[in-house]
């Protein structure tokens, strides 16, 4: 099997791996050069393939005919696609002599598009996965040739979900690889409610405090460490919330009123909302209980969304 693949983060380093331990002739990787702003807390596809002397090409786009010219000189039979994230041309999709194929992180049809991994969280599901679908124009839309599920616990944020998405994509290659070798794997049409959500950017993390308490802690739990983080606005400076608990108490107080200092506690629209772990913008990240009682913040009003 002969394949060219398009990698990134730790999804695609598993991935690469796995189709280098079934034996399958990578000629090369494309990848992403790693962006100074973000925190790099991910396996690279790019080490495994300096280790194995597979060549490395990081365009910015890959709409010149050259890289066009590259892939169908490799001949490859599978093009592969494992958390890259530019489309891929559909002049380079059809040089793939079998199938050019995307491992996407949700259960298509649903959370197609970007950032599935956050959204899952940020809508409160309670199942997600992984699926290896052929790609088409279309982002997303492609025949499924296999899935995998994953629960989501009430307690997972979006580091804990990643990683269990990690480990059933690596199942769902070593497993699936035999029947993409000899050619006995299944299409099958994308079928069901379907869904398609965009990128999320920094910003997305303000908290509107008139939200019930569970979307907060959804909302934090998604975008946490490594990711952004959620914040709002105290004092005129940005507090970001990186771990909180949703309560069903109410006490009636105005959306983001401190209502307690031990635990901290910030009144919502519906419920409230204990902050666990909390950090003032270019500060050290600290307990919830000892801001409180460090800024003495009890009464005051939490604030910037509404």
């Amino acid at each position: 099997m002969k394949a060219v693949v398009f990698a990134y983060q730790e999804i695609g380093y598993v991935c690469l791996n796995e189709l280098i331990d079934f034996g399958a002739q990578v000629s090369c990787l494309f990848t992403h050069e790693d962006d100074p702003r973000e925190e790099i807390w991910f396996k690279r596809p790019v080490t495994i393939a300096e280790q194995r002397g597979i060549p490395v090409y990081t365009p910015n786009t890959l709409k010149d005919e050259k890289w066009v010219e590259l892939i169908r000189k490799a001949a490859p039979d599978f093009i592969f696609s494992f958390y890259y994230r530019n489309m891929i041309p559909k002049t380079i999709l059809d040089i793939a002599r079998v199938a050019a194929l995307n491992l996407h992180g949700s259960l298509l049809p649903r959370f197609r598009g970007r950032a599935p991994v956050n959204w899952v969280l940020v809508e409160g599901e309670k199942e997600t996965g992984v699926t290896l679908h052929e790609m088409v124009e279309k982002p997303d839309a492609g025949c499924i040739v296999a899935q995998k599920k994953v629960e989501i616990t009430l307690e997972d944020d979006v580091y804990t979900l990643y990683m269990k998405m990690t480990e059933k994509a690596r199942r769902l290659m070593k497993e699936t690889l035999p029947a993409l070798a000899d050619g006995s794997f299944i299409r099958t049409p994308q079928a069901g409610p379907s869904s398609y959500y965009g990128g999320r950017k920094p910003e997305d993390g303000l908290v509107f405090w008139t939200k019930d308490a569970l979307s907060l802690y959804n909302l934090t739990r998604a975008v946490t460490h490594p990711y952004p983080g959620a914040f709002t606005y105290l004092r005129g400076k940005k507090l970001y919330i990186w771990k909180s608990r949703a309560k069903e108490e109410s006490f009636g107080a105005t959306p983001g009123k401190v209502i307690s200092s031990r635990p901290l506690k910030v009144s919502a629209g519906k419920g409230t909302l204990e902050l666990i772990r909390v950090q003032w913008e270019g500060e050290q990240e600290m307990d919830g209980e000892s801001f409180a009682s460090l800024n003495n913040i009890e009464n005051e009003i939490l604030g910037g969304g509404i």
